[in-house]
């Protein structure tokens, strides 16, 4: 059986970090350099020190928005994360750069469902990543990613299908009420979630976290 990998994204702060921990997610997400609208980015002097204090096996992601090598390069560096989320138009040439500069890195390519146009688009960059995370774009606002919107899951299927060989996460509007459906539609490597697992103030919900958790990885609920 599959074993659901799940990431949250969008921590702002080390005691929502550490509650994704505690609940048995794999991965987290720091947002650092910003392009598109989005009210989750965090300094990265911020994203280093959550990256410091967080316990061995769960893996940092840094999410970025910027689109030139050297500035992701360098955020990379002064984060210290063991992950990367090219979430920009960066071109192939620009990722395997990315590559170069640090072995033992893992780079995740974003990739926005928007229509079957979409089915091709990580053909050039397969090469360069080690896995894709298929997200809805908000057109209308300039907002890649942390929409709270759904996209095509068939259109999802076809790309995670085309993409055997590569690891391939499934975000975009992803929520405790529908993210079981969603893993059973699409047959993802893992999921991701921002907004989601957010509570009225912008911060994680404990709650919200736990079930999306346990609905994603087919647990039983208990308490954080």
């Amino acid at each position: 059986m599959n074993v659901i990998r799940v990431k949250i994204c969008g921590i702002k702060r080390l005691e929502d970090a550490l509650i994704a921990v505690v609940c048995g997610t794999d991965a987290f997400g720091l947002l650092v350099g910003r392009h598109h609208p989005s009210p989750d980015f965090i300094s990265a002097p911020l994203a280093r020190r959550i990256v410091g204090k967080l316990p061995p096996f769960i893996s940092s992601v840094l999410v970025t928005h910027l689109g030139q090598p050297d500035e992701v390069i360098r955020l990379i560096e002064e984060t210290g994360v063991t992950t990367v989320q090219i979430h920009s138009e960066m071109e192939p040439r620009g990722v395997a750069q990315v590559r170069e500069a640090f072995a033992y890195l893992k780079i995740f390519k974003s990739y926005h469902v928007t229509s079957t146009e979409s089915l091709g688009y990580g053909d050039p960059y397969r090469a360069f990543v080690d896995g894709f995370v298929l997200d809805t774009i908000n057109i209308a606002t300039g907002q890649a990613g942390g929409t709270g919107k759904t996209h095509d899951w068939s259109i999802s299927q076809q790309i995670v299908n085309r993409f055997k060989d590569i690891p391939v996460l499934l975000a975009g509007g992803l929520h405790p009420g529908n993210v079981s459906q969603a893993i059973t539609l699409v047959q993802p490597f893992g999921v991701d979630v921002n907004s989601g697992t957010k509570a009225a103030d912008g911060y994680k919900d404990p709650f919200k976290v736990r079930e999306f958790i346990a609905r994603a990885k087919g647990l039983p609920l208990s308490a954080p």
